[in-house]
């Protein structure tokens, strides 16, 4: 496959994590509650910050927080918080720290009301993506009322870090709007992996 010479969405620019990460994941509907969790759980720490930070740190998040293991992360003690709060690898930030594991928690809380994570999330799009036909990356939005529904409700469910701009980012992530510009060679990809 020939990834030089394609269009892409222009926040990838030349950067190869970048592009692996928008041709390989970005916008991708995920079902699975465990990725579900590891994208929210990055998203939450990009709060204030590019997302190339958290994608250089991945892996460290990755080993950091039990390969993303929410039932692991709902059990960590003040010391193991604090640990983490010494990790050079990851962003240290103690409020983003202590929030993955009460989001941990919420997050289990919500599975046990709905069955799963997903069931709960994609119900809000009736469980079929939003595809979005945006031209321009200054087109797309940094929130909508979808976004500011989802918050809302997850910060009644005990939710950190959950603001309307940061679900919008994880709506975007885990593919429940297609938010590839229309001239970029993943946005028909992903709208025809979804039909």
């Amino acid at each position: 496959m020939d990834t030089i010479n394609k269009n892409r969405c222009k926040w990838c620019r030349n950067n190869p994590l970048y592009i692996k990460y928008h041709d390989k994941e970005w916008g991708v509907p995920l079902y699975n509650d465990t990725k579900i969790f590891e994208v929210l759980l990055l998203e939450t720490f990009q709060a204030g910050l590019n997302w190339i930070t958290i994608l250089k740190k991945r892996e460290n998040f990755r080993k950091a927080f039990s390969n993303f293991d929410y039932k692991k992360i709902s059990t960590y003690s003040n010391e193991r918080l604090e640990e983490l709060r010494l990790n050079r690898g990851i962003v240290r930030n103690r409020l983003k720290i202590n929030a993955a594991k009460s989001n941990a928690i919420a997050f289990i809380k919500v599975q046990k009301e709905f069955g799963s994570f997903s069931k709960y999330i994609w119900r809000f799009v009736d469980e079929k993506p939003i595809q979005n036909n945006f031209i321009s990356h200054n087109e797309i939005p940094p929130k909508t009322t979808l976004s500011n529904k989802i918050s809302a409700d997850l910060k009644t469910r005990g939710f950190k870090f959950v603001g309307a701009t940061i679900i919008y980012a994880h709506m975007q992530a885990m593919g429940i709007v297609n938010d590839h510009t229309t001239d970029c060679f993943r946005h028909k990809e992903v709208f025809i992996s979804n039909m």
